[in-house]
């Protein structure tokens, strides 16, 4: 195994290919995101609409009861789940019964973004690997990964289609290491392979994707722009979009955190920093289309 990343170029990324259109929406895949906490809405939007920027073809949101009206009117090209929420607008850890039918249908499902209570967050994603179907590729984010540190054998079950999307403080929680900087690659790749063999998963943590077998990528994209609110959110949902797409667990990884990047570049040619998460899914389909 090398001790280094595979540089991801746009030459590798036309000669792995994108899946083609198809002929309805679920040929492009059915993307499900679970999260959205009454004072976090935007996270599940962001991630959202990123999924359907990458070509996935049909997207239903979760989330608290009390924002589920205002997310169908923001993206009316969605579906919605409202879930039972608790006091303070967060979503209950016993809400999965609601999603039985659309975690069935889903080719990928998106859990964590938005979500703002880690005991809550635990008990639900228990219930959501439960009643998901055999082949789904899951992304974990978030409040999500606590549940998965505290319990890996919670997700035990996704072995092989499970994508996780920690930045370096959540890896290193992961990891079990006190302390991860970004800017030391040698250290973040070491507990990006231990996380990944660990937990039988993809690991993506900013510019870095590594797989169950330790193979790793290197985006050499990305600017300090992309360190804004909601980005993550964004990222996440381009990855999820593009498993959705049917490329797999490891490659949407890939696809997703070059298109993030890459975006994050074109906006950085005009403002450096201060633009906004929203605007990257924008950019998404012509980068994607510059790659065939």
């Amino acid at each position: 195994m090398s001790a280094r990343a595979d540089r991801v170029t746009p030459r590798l990324l036309r000669r792995w290919g994108q899946p083609e259109p198809g002929e309805s929406k679920y040929d492009r895949g059915v993307v499900l995101i679970v999260g959205g906490a009454r004072r976090s809405p935007g996270a599940v939007a962001l991630a959202g609409v990123a999924a359907l920027r990458v070509g996935a073809g049909r997207l239903t949101l979760a989330a608290a009861g009390s924002v589920a009206d205002g997310l169908a009117i923001a993206i009316p090209e969605c579906g919605i789940v409202p879930l039972g929420e608790t006091e303070t607008g967060g979503v209950r850890g016993d809400a999965a019964g609601a999603l039985a039918s659309d975690l069935e249908k889903s080719d990928a499902v998106l859990f964590g973004p938005g979500l703002d209570d880690v005991d809550a967050a635990a008990e639900l994603l228990d219930g959501v690997v439960d009643g998901m179907g055999a082949d789904t590729i899951v992304v974990l984010d978030a409040f999500a990964l606590p549940a998965v540190r505290d319990d890996p054998a919670r997700v035990d079950a996704l072995a092989g289609r499970l994508i996780l999307t920690p930045n370096p403080t959540e890896l290193a929680l992961l990891a079990g290491v006190d302390e991860l900087r970004g800017s030391d690659t040698k250290a973040v790749l070491r507990a990006a392979r231990a996380v990944a063999a660990r937990l039988r998963a993809v690991v993506a943590t900013q510019n870095l994707i590594v797989g169950p077998g330790g193979d790793a990528w290197s985006v050499h994209a990305g600017n300090p722009g992309l360190g804004t609110s909601g980005s993550g959110d964004a990222l996440a949902g381009a990855i999820a979009g593009m498993a959705a797409r049917g490329v797999g667990a490891t490659r949407a990884a890939v696809w997703g955190t070059y298109v993030h990047a890459a975006a994050g570049d074109r906006l950085a040619d005009s403002a450096p920093i201060g633009f906004l998460a929203r605007e990257l899914a924008d950019h998404f389909p012509s980068i994607l289309g510059s790659l065939r």
